[in-house]
C-alpha cells in the first residue's frame, strides 16, 4: 500500500509530522505489518507512505486502531488531497521500491482526477 497526503497549509506540517511519527511507532509493533516507510517533503506540504502487510485485514485493523485511527480523524480537515493505492505482490519481491510506489500513486491520482472531472 502506498499513500500520498498533501496538506492545505504549511502551518499544518508540524502537527502532521508529529502525528506521522506516532503512527510510525505503532506500525513497527502491529501484527501483520512487514514494513513501512515515510517520505516527508514538509516545505511542499507532501507526505508519502509505503507499507507491506500480511493482508488487507491486518492493514485495516491497524488503520482503525489508535493512535493511527485518532491521527487520521484529527488530520482529515488539514488534508487538501490524499491518494491511496493497494496491490498484491509475492513476499519474495519485497521490499517494494519507492520508484514503483510513486508510479502507482501517480497513475491513481490521474484516475481520481479524471473521475472527479467526469462527475
Amino acid at each position: 500500500m502506498a499513500s500520498r497526503f498533501e496538506l492545505k497549509s504549511l502551518s499544518d506540517v508540524p502537527r502532521f509530522l508529529v502525528a506521522s511519527l506516532r503512527s510510525w511507532n505503532q506500525v513497527k509493533t502491529v501484527r501483520g505489518a512487514y514494513g513501512a516507510s515515510l517520505v516527508a517533503q514538509p516545505f511542499r506540504r507532501v507526505f508519502h507512505t509505503l507499507s507491506a502487510w500480511e493482508d488487507r485485514g491486518a492493514l485495516y485493523a491497524y488503520a482503525k486502531s489508535d493512535p493511527h485511527g485518532q491521527v487520521m480523524r484529527a488530520m482529515r480537515p488539514a488534508c487538501r488531497r490524499s491518494t491511496f493505492v493497494f496491490w498484491e505482490t509475492d513476499s519474495a519481491e519485497l521490499p517494494i521500491s519507492w520508484d514503483e510506489a510513486m508510479q502507482r500513486l501517480d497513475v491513481k491520482a490521474r484516475e481520481d482526477a479524471a473521475e472527479e472531472r467526469a462527475a
